[in-house]
This record gives structure tokens, C-alpha cells and sequence, in this order.
């Protein structure tokens, strides 16, 4: 079978966790393929709330391998933290498997993004102070660590020593700040190194093993296309790339094994940090929808922006990315409102009207929708099993987001119970 690549269309936080976590069930495994503990994915099971942040979603699923990409950047104390959260819980993880050639976050990269975002003052990009920027940064500069540079001890002690000069020069130079010793960061990492080092192989071989016996492999991205580094609202965005194109090289795949991109669309739309945000309510029922969707950072814990769902933006996602097939997600939180209204073009700063997604970040902050409204609905929705299930309206609104993207709708997720999910098809049957 060919894999599954599932994708967040919008700014993050659509509800990837829980569609990773219901198609798992039907996988032999699922990759992470981008992105570091900057990301949430939550899973809720019973009275349980699962929030991850390297290990794939898929993990919640016995027998599910859960992979960890060379695309990623992985801060080794916080995995740890993680893996011992999950054992408390119950969940093996046995089945974790992290790519040797994944970079490392290290202790001066999180120096690094504190003091970069404070020097940048009220132009600050709004990062989650995680490390990602720089720990990229390092990568593509050819001077960064990988998985497989932290043991044995004498291999990470020599290669801290030869990169570390150069961080010191910046810290001290630009920052004013005191140097970092070789000694400290090997202490720091040492203990996890060598609790992390059974987990560690050559995860694209066993990727493409398993494509290759005919299994499903699931590929989890994480943030979202609007914050990919190169298609993104830029300089506002990750510094990875969510989008389909980096799920292969997130996970060393080729383009052809995959055989499904499934787009999750959150049914009105969310950002977290600075950046243009063409339908975001900044009124009641942006504070209404904020409240009764919880939306709150799951790694940050900040109040993400809210605002009606954006089809231009998800227009563009849809081009990028090649969806094939469409999740959407949080239909019950807008369960009680009147009206609902859907972003179908915008008013251009000269006045024309475009369906189009300007590249132009400075002109994106000065676009003012077009908006199409539609009756609401209400009532609790979180028995609903199938679209007949639904109020009219609301299966309306359904089909009409479906119809304007041009994307089969596969599932739609009505409440955050792990089986609070209509079905509707399948990616790959």
C-alpha cells in the first residue's frame, strides 16, 4: 500500500493528533516528518488527555510503529521527558524508532531564539522560544549535530568542541552574552544520549521496508501550510516544511510511494504569534469562539487568534499540497451561532476582488474578505456518526467547504472524544 500523508491546511492546531490517531488504527506505523517540540498534537482517550510533542499520535495505537524523521529537529531532554510520560501512562514504547540523521537541538540554540527574539523587539516573529529557528539554521550551515553525533561520549565531547568557538563568538559579539563551556552542554546531554541511543536507526530503510512489503504507512506533519519556510506568510512561519513535498524529504520517501494527501481543516480558522490574519474576529464572537473551542496553545499554552475559515488561504493549501482528500475538524464548537460565514475572495488594497492568494505578505496584512454567510445550527453534535447525523445547516456547511475546495470529504470530527468522528470515506480503501 502507499502512504498516507496528513496535513494541516491553515496556521496549525486543526486537530491533526486525533485524525493521525484514528487512521493509525489501520497503519503499521507513522512518521513525523518535520518540526520539533514547537508542535502539539492532542489525543483524547476517556478522561485522558494525551499531548504530544516529538512521538507521532500513532503511538496511542497497539502495534504502531512511531517514527521520528531525519526532517525533524529533536531536543533530546524534552523526548525523554516525553517517553517517561507515556510509560507512566501505560503506553509502550518499544515501537519508537528516531532517525540518526535527525539534528539535535542544543542547549545554546534555545539561548540563541530567546536572545534573537528579544533583539528584534516589537518585530518579534512570536516563536515558541523552542530552539527550532536556530537548530534549522545549524542544519542547513552544515554545522549542526545529528542523532547519531551524541554518543559515544569522546564523539559528542569533539564535536561540541568544534562548533562551539563559533556560538561563542556570536553569543559574546552580538549578544553580550557569557560563553558557553564544552563541559556543560555534554553534562546536560550526556544521561539522555545514552538513554535515547536504543532508539536510534536509519529510519527511511525502514520506512520504505514496509512500503515495499505492501504495508500502510501513515506520515504526520506538523504546524501547518500557511507556516511552511517557503510557501508560508513569511517571515511569520516555521522553519521547516509541513507541506507534502517535505513529508518526502522529512522522511525519505519517494514522491511516488505516496498515494494520499489528506488536508485537516479546522471549520473556522486559528493562529498563534504575529502575522497577517485576513478573517480574524477581533469582536464577540472571536472571544466567544476563543471560549468555547479552548483555544489555547497546547506547547505554548498562548491564546491562538480566531477567526471564520479562510478559502482563499485553503485554496492555495489545496494547490501546494495536491489534498486528495479533506478532515474537518471542530465542527461542534461552532454549534450555537445564528450565522457562519466562509471567506470566499478578497478585496484587494486597490479595490478588486481576487480568489486568489497574494505572495505578498505586506498586502495579505491590507486584503479584507469577501465573506459568503450561511444559516448556523445548534445542539450538542458529538453523537453524530454520520453526515445524515447532522443538522441541516451544519452538513451544509460541510458540503459547501468540500465543494469550494474541490476535495472529497473524508471525516468530519464532532467533539474531543477520540470517537466523536463522522467517517465519510476513507484516503486509501
Amino acid at each position: 500500500m502507499p502512504a498516507i500523508v496528513i496535513i494541516g491546511a491553515q496556521w496549525g492546531d486543526e486537530g491533526k493528533g486525533r485524525i493521525v490517531d484514528h487512521i493509525a488504527k489501520r497503519t503499521c506505523m507513522v512518521v513525523r516528518y518535520q518540526g520539533g517540540n514547537n508542535a502539539g498534537h492532542t489525543v483524547v482517550i476517556g478522561d485522558k488527555t494525551f499531548k504530544l510533542h516529538q512521538v507521532p499520535a500513532g503511538i496511542m495505537r497497539k502495534g504502531v510503529a512511531a517514527v521520528l524523521g531525519n526532517g525533524m529537529v529533536i531536543n533530546p531532554l524534552a523526548l525523554v521527558e516525553e517517553l517517561d510520560t507515556l510509560q507512566a501512562e501505560g503506553i509502550p514504547i518499544e515501537d519508537i524508532y528516531i532517525s540518526s540523521n535527525a539534528h539535535v537541538i542544543m542547549p545554546y540554540h534555545l539561548l540563541l531564539d530567546a536572545l534573537e527574539e528579544k533583539q528584534r523587539g516589537a518585530a518579534c516573529l512570536g516563536t515558541t522560544l523552542r530552539g527550532i529557528g536556530p537548530a534549522y539554521a545549524d542544519k542547513y550551515a552544515r554545522c549542526g549535530l545529528r542523532m547519531q553525533d551524541l554518543w559515544p561520549l569522546e564523539r559528542f565531547e569533539k564535536r561540541v568542541a568544534e562548533v562551539l568557538p563559533r556560538v561563542n563568538l556570536e553569543l559574546e559579539g552580538v549578544f553580550k552574552h557569557e560563553p558557553l563551556t564544552v563541559k556543560e552542554i555534554v553534562d546536560a546531554y550526556a544521561g539522555v544520549a545514552e538513554r535515547l541511543a536504543p532508539f536510534v536507526t536509519d529510519t527511511s530503510l525502514l520506512v520504505n521496508n514496509a512500503l515495499d512489503k505492501g504495508e500502510t504507512v501513515l506520515m504526520e506533519g506538523a504546524q501547518a501550510t500557511m507556516l511552511d519556510i517557503d510557501f508560508g506568510t513569511y517571515p511569520y512561519v516555521t522553519s521547516s516544511s509541513p507541506t507534502a513535498g517535505g513529508a518526502c524529504q522529512g522522511a525519505g520517501v519517494s514522491p511516488v510511494k505516496i498515494g494520499a494527501v489528506l488536508g485537516v481543516v479546522k471549520v473556522y480558522t486559528s493562529r498563534v504569534g504575529t502575522g497577517p490574519f485576513p478573517t480574524e474576529l477581533l469582536d464577540e464572537t472571536g472571544d466567544w469562539i476563543v471560549e468555547k473551542g479552548q483555544e489555547y496553545g497546547t506547547t505554548t499554552g498562548r491564546r491562538r487568534r480566531c477567526g471564520w475559515i479562510d478559502l482563499v488561504s485553503l485554496r492555495y493549501a489545496t494547490r501546494i499540497n495536491g489534498f486528495t482528500d479533506l478532515a474537518l475538524t471542530r465542527l461542534d464548537v461552532l454549534s450555537g451561532l445564528d450565522e457562519v460565514k466562509l471567506c470566499v475572495a478578497y478585496e484587494m488594497p486597490d479595490g478588486s476582488i481576487t480568489r486568489d492568494y497574494p505572495l505578498n505578505t505586506d498586502t495579505l496584512a491590507q486584503v479584507k474578505p469577501v465573506y459568503e454567510a450561511m444559516p448556523g445550527w445548534s445542539g450538542n453534535l458529538h453523537a453524530a456518526r454520520s453526515l445524515t447525523d447532522l443538522p441541516e445547516t451544519a452538513r451544509n456547511y460541510c458540503i459547501r467547504v468540500s465543494e469550494l475546495l474541490g476535495v472529497k470529504l473524508d471525516m468530519v470530527s464532532v467533539g474531543a472524544e477520540r470517537d466523536d468522528l463522522i467517517v465519510n470515506s476513507w484516503p486509501i480503501n
